[in-house]
């Protein structure tokens, strides 16, 4: 047992806010804030410690209890905010193989937002401080038309027009960064089969300083659409998916842009396919709305790095193939001998004093 490992922790930081949250559950159920440890017998008490264990030989639950599976973390108390509201990014990453590691991302994820504004004065306020779509459904002033997302593009615009291009540049380095670092760490525990994949859902928050927080990796997370933008995000995501496993042995295996997928991690690093500057503005581009003023503004920083990329003959449509880079060519990675020195993540522990050696969602 553990547990005195997170009292002192929780006695070393007075004051601070935690958050709980249940392995086992999605859509943000079972997931509640909290500053006492009483507060943790409160809940106890009310019997959501305890699940039915289920009968796997009769199929189901035969009335023996055991402890559920909670994570505890330090709340990040100073998120960033747009227009006063909390939201954190949901990015798709596609493993294809574990040994080796080769590892792809998405470039089209989105950012869910909260429908409140955003304050500490109530932490039980789960619209305040939860930004999962299923919880923000449910807020009286929810509109269905225009939804709580925004797509990355539409962030990295807002984000370019208040804090230059080297920032935002650097923070999207810094999230690939933790998409790479988290998945070596478990490379080695990992079952490895070469007929299968896995496409993991990263949620990240970024605080008031714009650093980056892993809070969870989902494996096969909900691809069920909640607009019609989320449906053509969705498709498109499936299509590429398929696509970059190429059942029918059309790839060379070499490529490093297929559709919205870049290979970040073959082996080793991977020279970016384009620069930062040209998606960024490829991202403004794809926007009708958009306002030129903020176009030309952001054009005037472009700076074509020196071209590492070239096409084949045979690369085909959306198909791009490059060289790899030296490691500090994508991005400066910290030592990998502590997984939770690397990653900007707080300290967890689960119900039973063990702290978390790896992201949820990727054992």
């Amino acid at each position: 047992m553990e547990y005195h490992i997170f009292l002192e922790d929780f006695k070393r930081n007075p004051g601070s806010i935690w958050i709980m949250k249940p392995v086992a559950k999605s859509q943000g159920r079972g997931i509640f804030l909290f500053r006492r440890l009483k507060d943790i017998e409160a809940w106890k008490r009310g019997g959501n410690f305890n699940y039915f264990v289920k009968n796997d030989n009769a199929g189901e639950c035969d009335g023996k209890e055991g402890p559920e599976h909670y994570v505890v973390s330090r709340y990040i108390e100073n998120p960033y905010l747009i227009g006063g509201r909390k939201f954190d990014l949901r990015v798709y990453v596609l493993v294809t193989s574990f040994q080796p590691l080769k590892a792809w991302v998405y470039r089209d994820g989105f950012a869910r937002l909260s429908n409140v504004g955003f304050s500490m004065d109530s932490i039980t306020d789960q619209y305040v401080h939860l930004t999962n779509v299923a919880i923000q459904k449910m807020a009286p002033d929810y509109d269905v038309m225009k939804g709580c997302k925004w797509s990355i593009c539409r962030l990295r615009r807002y984000l370019l027009a208040r804090h230059g291009f080297e920032r935002v540049n650097r923070l999207f380095h810094e999230i690939d960064s933790i998409f790479v670092l988290s998945l070596l760490s478990v490379q080695n525990i990992m079952i490895n089969d070469k007929h299968c994949f896995e496409l993991y859902g990263y949620d990240i928050l970024l605080d008031e300083n714009l650093k980056p927080w892993l809070l969870e990796v989902n494996a096969s997370p909900s691809l069920t659409a909640s607009s019609n933008e989320d449906y053509a995000l969705k498709v498109k995501l499936l299509d590429d998916t398929l696509n970059v496993i190429d059942m029918e042995g059309r790839l060379s295996g070499n490529e490093r842009r297929i559709g919205d997928f870049d290979c970040i991690w073959d082996d080793g690093p991977i020279a970016p396919v384009t620069s930062a500057s040209q998606a960024l503005l490829t991202g403004m581009l794809d926007d009708l709305n958009h306002d030129t003023a903020s176009i030309h503004k952001a054009s005037r920083q472009i700076r074509y790095p020196r071209k590492i990329t070239h096409r084949t003959a045979n690369s085909g449509p959306g198909v791009q193939k490059s060289g790899k880079a030296d490691l500090a060519d994508l991005v400066p990675l910290p030592p990998l001998n502590s997984f939770l020195g690397c990653l900007p993540m707080r300290k967890t522990f689960d119900n039973e004093g063990m702290m978390s050696k790896r992201p949820t969602g990727l054992a």
